[in-house]
């Protein structure tokens, strides 16, 4: 037994009450962080908190609206990922960086599934954390789609090493090896949506809007 969590009858770990409190004070501290760090000036970063924060929300609401699960976790989602991809394209690689950061953390409080800390540094805070790759291309041409891309495939490379190292043992038998089951499992539904939200923010009238909104963060 740990101050911040307690092993259960599964084998895994749940968070106890102080574990909870300090990722709450983990996630403010992440938000505040970066709109103060990355913030231009004090204007900005009142309104890139207030952006950020809203865009988190809207992650954490859409995730729970599923196309569908997969049975050892992973699903399709109502375009969750797009909502921290945003805050990377509206506000740069750090400010991005900071609130995908923050919503893994937001995500290991709402649902957590803890093996050992290694697994639950890769399967939230890094896999949530590569989002924030977006940033790197918010002032590049097609942007948010180039962000988009790299930011989904940094989550899969983090959610195929969880797979392989620490569920490859769940790897049914149809699949040679646990490397080919990771890849084809965390692909399957990481891809889906990647692939429906591409389409729709490709869309002339989407595309319009988004960039309306961007324009309205930054402003």
């Amino acid at each position: 037994m740990s101050f911040f969590v307690t092993a259960n009858a599964d084998g895994a770990y749940d968070l106890t009450t102080a574990g909870y409190t300090a990722l709450i004070l983990v996630f403010i501290a992440l938000l505040l962080v970066g709109a103060a760090v990355f913030g231009t000036k004090k204007k900005m970063s009142t309104k890139q908190l207030v952006f950020s924060a809203m865009a988190i929300a809207l992650a954490v609401v859409t995730s729970m609206i599923k196309l569908f699960d997969l049975p050892m976790g992973g699903s399709v989602t109502l375009f969750s990922m797009l909502f921290i991809v945003l805050i990377g394209y509206w506000y740069g690689f750090g400010g991005g960086l900071t609130a995908a950061l923050a919503y893994g953390v937001l995500q290991l409080l709402i649902d957590p599934y803890i093996l050992s800390f290694p697994q639950m540094l890769v399967d939230y805070i890094l896999a949530f954390g590569a989002l924030g790759l977006a940033g790197l291309f918010h002032n590049s041409k097609h942007g948010l789609i180039k962000g988009y891309i790299v930011a989904v495939l940094g989550r899969y490379f983090f959610a195929f090493l969880s797979g392989w190292i620490f569920f490859g043992m769940y790897a049914p038998d149809t699949f040679p090896n646990a490397v080919v089951y990771s890849l084809v499992y965390n692909g399957s539904y990481l891809g889906a949506e990647a692939i429906i939200t591409l389409i729709v923010i490709a869309i002339p009238p989407v595309a319009k809007a988004l960039e309306t909104v961007k324009k309205q963060a930054i402003s």
